[in-house]
């Protein structure tokens, strides 16, 4: 990992083991459903659900401050605290991460191959559920740096010194499919105009595990997404976009990546905007 351009945002699955009773440290399991979490999660995690605790009802993220410090604080998480974060969908820790910076959250880190490789390595595993104290946990205001809002994305499309970058599957790019299934009436598929396509877990090994540093720059030059460049990542609502800002920003140190997190769950429905197919 020490070949990344900043390797202090992951940890490994031993580093993991060794930390799981520091009360300095909290493991966060994040998925759309708690039933996975219920049957096995790493000792003291605590789980977030996708759609009740991260989105809201229309499924744009939920960027409100107060909400934001509740699930801190009901997780046990302090200011302080180092949050380890994890889930059984690829990805999803790194989309934790860039969750938590906006709010100004010093001390995350991603779990190297999440849940998968630590249930490949046969790693101790737990069935209780994980409680702990409130904290009073305070938030910073929203960090502007790490977003891009959608008129921004408008007025870049074309131009060559930024790269709209579409993370999703290649149904989805495609406009076969709107999230996860065909469209249903009145859901427009496609994607922005001129997007590169790189759909997100092409980033990662068979364990789950991201690729080598020079394995990642490869694959993202090879799509014209280089290191000179303004690169706004999106998806369908925020979280596999905000998986790859991760990416370029921390292992490859990409300067300039700020996360389309409205995505095509906001600009699908946006009027009088451009979709390609």
């Amino acid at each position: 990992m020490s070949q990344y351009a900043d390797p202090s945002v992951l940890v490994d699955t031993q580093w993991l083991v060794n930390h799981l009773n520091d009360p300095n440290v909290r493991i966060i399991e994040v998925d759309m459903s708690p039933e996975p979490y219920k049957n096995a999660h790493i000792p003291g995690a605590v789980f977030w659900n996708i759609f009740t605790d991260l989105l809201l009802p229309d499924l744009k993220m939920n960027l409100d401050a107060i909400a934001f410090e509740k699930l801190m604080a009901r997780s046990g998480i302090t200011n302080d605290t180092t949050v380890i974060a994890y889930g059984s969908y690829p990805g999803t820790g790194a989309w934790i991460f860039w969750l938590l910076k906006v709010f100004g959250h010093e001390n995350i880190r991603v779990l190297n191959g999440g849940y998968q490789k630590w249930k490949s390595e046969s790693r101790p595993l737990a069935t209780e559920l994980s409680t702990f104290a409130y904290t009073d946990y305070r938030a910073r205001g929203i960090d502007a740096d790490l977003r891009v809002l959608h008129n921004e994305v408008q007025a870049s499309i074309g131009r060559s010194d930024r790269v709209l970058l579409d993370a999703r599957t290649l149904q989805e790019y495609c406009g076969e499919w709107f999230f996860d299934q065909p469209p249903q009436e009145g859901q427009l598929t496609g994607h922005i105009p001129g997007a590169a396509h790189l759909e997100h877990i092409l980033t990662l090994n068979e364990d789950g595990t991201f690729k080598s540093f020079n394995d990642l720059k490869n694959l993202y030059e090879s799509k014209g997404i280089t290191v000179e460049k303004e690169v706004f990542p999106y998806c369908a609502i925020g979280g596999r976009s905000g998986y790859t800002w991760f990416v370029l920003k921390y292992l490859l140190g990409y300067p300039n990546v700020r996360n389309y997190d409205g995505s095509w769950n906001e600009w699908s429905r946006l009027p009088d905007v451009a979709i390609e197919r």
